[in-house]
């Protein structure tokens, strides 16, 4: 296997998974293992982008799902993307949105509970009160916000992050429960690597349509 050419490894524990190395992307190096602070709405809440560095944060995560409802991801493309929106030089991640499709928009009643014992009726909706389906093309959900109707599918995620302008990307994935069958969780898991197959053609597609433009383009990162 091809170690990718922006992440190198620089050591690793004999005979053991563990290893540290660094990840190079146009905003700054992360030096791995690392913890990540997460500012969802584009901002760790209570804590100013200087005091996060001041703490030795080297990057910072966002989440598509959040921003593409509010502000929307055309107003963070057009303030010079993620970090400039955020007030942040160094290195983002934005997550695919697919955990908060299943979790704020889905079809849970209470904040998902990696609990064995948790009950499926306190944690499942009825159809009648769901928020979000599923089906082998993406999620049509409801915002948490305001209850309008959306539709994430592995392009549309691919398309709101390249927007954002984060130096990582996730893939779109299916959140899945304790309580989902075994057979639901084996078509999950096919869905997901199917939908992860389709994150990436679209994001070649998406990276080389931005390379051809004439000039930088707002909100993607620069070298």
């Amino acid at each position: 296997m091809t170690t990718p050419s922006f992440f190198e490894v620089e050591a690793r524990l004999d005979g053991r998974a563990g290893r540290t190395g660094t990840i190079t992307t146009a905003h700054g190096t992360i030096r791995t293992p690392a913890f990540v602070p997460v500012g969802t709405k584009a901002t760790v809440k209570a804590v100013l982008p200087e005091a996060m560095a001041e703490l030795g944060a080297q990057a910072l995560l966002a989440n598509a799902y959040h921003l593409y409802l509010q502000p929307g991801d055309d107003v963070v493309e057009a303030a010079g993307g993620l970090g400039r929106f955020m007030g942040w030089d160094g290195p983002t991640f934005t997550d695919s949105g697919g955990f908060q499709v299943m979790s704020l928009g889905s079809g849970y009643r209470k904040t998902l509970s990696m609990d064995a014992s948790t009950d499926a009726a306190d944690v499942i909706a009825t159809d009648k009160d769901r928020l979000a389906h599923v089906d082998e093309e993406g999620v049509t959900f409801r915002s948490h916000l305001d209850g309008s109707t959306h539709r994430f599918t592995p392009e549309v995620s691919m398309g709101i992050q390249h927007r954002l302008g984060a130096d990582i990307i996730f893939a779109f994935d299916e959140l899945t429960t304790l309580l989902d069958s075994r057979t639901y969780q084996e078509e999950a898991l096919a869905r997901t690597q199917a939908w992860a197959a389709r994150c990436l053609a679209e994001h070649g597609r998406l990276s080389a349509e931005r390379a051809s433009r004439p000039g930088p383009s707002a909100g993607t990162p620069a070298g």
